[in-house]
């Protein structure tokens, strides 16, 4: 069988695009098959906070109304502090005239969500070897013999892409010289539905809400500090991010063990080639610091899954020409991003008095421009 469009990687947005491809004929590729199950009380270390736009595509495959409705917590308010505790810019729902700025949702709950009802032939445990192209068709032939034909391959997979090494392209890699921690921690003080973020000359803490009197952290350090961190005993660790966070929620406690990875930044040179295109980390990988990694990789599936379904009837999955169109459209927001976020870790990450003071005063003078302060809520909310 050819299939129209095999997605090789079956993390959320390999499987929000198979969900959204409706009426093609689709074949998915993942390292593992994953069984829905029952949600248990364990809250997962790895949390997302998800646009509006992004959670309204969600809605539209099919995949948000199956979410817990006790393990998803809007976000009404967020609250970023500089340097010093005078610079602060906030951002509230309810003065920008929406029901929230975002939602948070556990990893596990998500991909148990997307993986419900895959209208796909799903092969996995599915390990690619090799990637082949010609004028007519896209094959993958995995470990075990089996060969994989279809019209389209698109790459999901990841930082470390099998499908965007195969197709022969490029991409631009930069350790950003940082460690990510992650950890969730109960509150003595009720986060009303805030997010925070701190700059802290280099580093970067953020905390966003989860239900009830839960918080999920997401601290960017240095190497050294991430693994002195890390090795920390709870009550240790509690103490530090209670000081680092500035008492903001009060006493906490450990609810999750931390868990850290590597920070990189990722561009590939193209989004497309022949029979080939790439979404989400397999295309590009951003700092965390905006939370806008996975929103970037689901907006790539939305906009990828409409340029197949509004295609000409004369053109199939795998045209160049219809596949530039994908890569066109995505070029500008993902540049815009890209930008911003490496603009601004190199902003709070200066060392100079006189770059933290105007940074500083910058926060301030964002905060009184309710005009701007909404351009970026907007952006931020596609």
């Amino acid at each position: 069988m050819q299939y129209d469009l095999i997605v090789v990687g079956g993390g959320p947005v390999g499987a929000s695009l198979v969900r959204a491809a409706r009426g093609l004929a689709v074949a998915l590729l993942a390292p593992e098959r994953r069984s829905p199950a029952a949600p248990s009380g364990v809250l997962d270390n790895r949390v997302y906070a998800l646009s509006p736009g992004n959670v309204d595509f969600l809605r539209r495959i099919g995949a948000w109304q199956t979410l817990p409705e006790d393990r998803v917590t809007p976000v009404h308010a967020m609250r970023i502090f500089g340097d010093d505790a005078r610079s602060c810019i906030e951002f509230d729902a309810y003065r920008a005239g929406v029901p929230e700025l975002a939602w948070t949702v556990e990893d596990t709950l998500l991909q148990d969500a997307l993986w419900t009802a895959l209208d796909a032939e799903v092969f996995a445990p599915a390990r690619c070897e090799r990637l082949s192209i010609d004028e007519a068709s896209a094959a993958i032939q995995l470990d075990d013999g089996r060969s994989i034909v279809g019209k389209l391959v698109v790459g999901a997979d990841g930082a470390h892409s099998f499908v965007r090494e195969h197709a022969g392209i490029a991409a631009v890699e930069k350790d950003y010289g940082q460690t990510a921690v992650v950890a969730n921690f109960s509150c003595e003080k009720a986060h009303f539905n805030t997010a925070y973020q701190w700059f802290q000359g280099g580093p970067v803490l953020a905390l966003l809400p989860l239900p009830g009197r839960k918080t999920s952290m997401i601290w960017s350090l240095p190497h050294g500090a991430a693994e002195r961190i890390c090795g920390l005993e709870p009550e240790a660790l509690c103490r530090e991010v209670e000081a680092a966070s500035r008492h903001t929620l009060g006493s906490l406690s450990l609810a999750t063990p931390p868990r850290s990875y590597a920070l990189r930044r990722l561009a590939a040179r193209r989004m497309v080639a022949p029979r080939v295109a790439l979404a989400g980390d397999a295309a590009h990988v951003i700092h965390p610091l905006a939370g806008q990694g996975l929103n970037l990789g689901l907006q790539d599936a939305r906009a990828l899954a409409q340029t197949l379904l509004e295609r000409e009837l004369v053109r199939n999955p795998g045209d160049l020409r219809l596949l530039r169109r994908y890569e066109r459209g995505r070029a500008e927001p993902i540049l815009a991003m890209d930008a911003m976020v490496d603009g601004l870790f190199r902003l709070f990450g200066s060392g100079s008095d006189a770059v933290s003071r105007l940074r500083n005063a910058g926060l301030n003078l964002t905060d009184r421009l309710p005009v701007l302060k909404n351009i970026l809520m907007r952006h931020a909310m596609n």
